[in-house]
C-alpha cells in the first residue's frame, strides 16, 4: 500500500463488523485514560489555570488539524479526479459530529461559559452514539486515512467535551440555560439550511424521516422516532443541570410547594 493509496482509499477495503471490536475497545480506554491523565495533571501543578488552557488548546488544535487535513484531502480528490466533490460540500461541517468539531473549537477561542456548556453537550451526545455502535471508521479491514479521521475525531469530542467539564470550563445552571438552548436552536437552523437550501447533506442532525437510525438500526415508524428524538434530548440535556444546579432545583421546589 502506497501513501497515496492510504490517503485517498482507492485500494478495495472490505467491509468487516469492527463494531466493539478490540480497536474500537481500545479507542475507547485510550480516551478514558486521556481525561483521567488531564484531571490529575492538573490537579498536581502549580499553575492551573495555564495547564487548563494549554489542555483545551492542544485538543481543539488537534482537532482543527483533521478537519482541515480532510479538506486538503478532498480539494485533492477533486483535483486528481478521484472525486466529484462541491466546493461547500467540501469546506463546510456536514453531519452533527463534524459540525460538534468546529463547535468545540469556536468554544476554546469564544471562551465563554454558556458556549461550553454547549459545545460539551452537543459533542458528547455526537461521542456517545457514535462509540455505542460506530458506523464509521471501524467497518474496514484498513484503517485508511478517512477510517483514522473518523475514528480520532469522535475520540477528540469524547475526550474534549468531558474534559470541558472535568476541569470546570462548564457549569450547568438552569438560569443560563436559555443560551444554550440558543445555540441548539442555531445548530438545527443551520441543519435545515444544509439540507434544504444548501443540499450538501440529507439528514446532518438525523431527525429526517427514513434516517439511518430511525429505518435502519431502530426500524420504527418516523412519528415514534421523532417523539423519542425530542424527549431523549430534553431529558439529555436537562440531566446535566438537574445534577449541577440541584441545589437551585430544590429551593426552586420547595417554594412551589411552601406556597401550595
Amino acid at each position: 500500500m502506497t501513501f497515496e493509496q492510504w490517503v485517498f482509499g482507492t485500494i478495495d477495503n472490505p467491509p468487516i463488523q469492527g463494531q466493539w471490536g478490540p480497536l474500537h475497545i481500545a479507542t475507547m480506554l485510550i480516551s478514558i485514560a486521556c481525561i483521567v491523565g488531564f484531571y490529575f495533571l492538573v490537579k498536581h501543578v502549580q499553575n492551573k489555570e495555564l495547564t487548563k488552557k494549554i489542555i483545551v488548546i492542544t485538543l481543539a488544535s488537534l482537532i482543527f488539524f483533521f478537519e482541515l487535513t480532510s479538506r486538503i484531502v478532498y480539494f485533492l480528490m477533486n483535483h486528481l479526479e478521484l472525486g466529484n466533490f462541491s466546493v461547500l460540500w467540501i469546506l463546510l461541517p456536514k453531519p452533527w459530529c463534524a459540525i460538534s468539531c468546529w463547535v468545540l473549537m469556536a468554544a476554546v477561542v469564544v471562551n465563554k461559559r454558556f458556549f461550553y456548556n454547549f459545545a460539551s453537550l452537543s459533542a458528547l451526545l455526537c461521542s456517545l452514539v457514535y462509540f455505542s455502535y460506530p458506523g464509521v471508521g471501524f467497518n474496514n479491514e484498513y484503517i485508511l486515512y478517512f477510517n483514522l479521521y473518523s475514528i480520532v475525531t469522535h475520540a477528540l469530542l469524547l475526550i474534549t467535551s468531558i474534559t470541558f467539564i472535568v476541569l470546570g470550563f462548564t457549569k450547568f445552571e438552569y438560569k443560563g440555560i436559555w443560551k444554550v438552548a440558543i445555540c441548539f436552536a442555531a445548530t438545527f437552523l443551520y441543519a435545515f439550511f444544509e439540507i434544504f437550501v444548501l443540499k450538501i447533506e440529507r439528514d446532518p442532525l438525523y431527525f429526517m424521516p427514513n434516517g439511518d437510525i430511525q429505518a435502519g438500526i431502530l426500524r420504527i415508524s418516523y412519528g415514534l422516532y421523532l417523539f423519542l428524538y425530542i424527549t431523549v434530548m430534553l431529558i439529555y440535556i436537562n440531566a446535566f443541570y438537574l445534577v449541577q444546579d440541584r441545589k437551585n432545583v430544590k429551593s426552586f421546589f420547595a417554594k412551589i410547594l411552601k406556597k401550595a
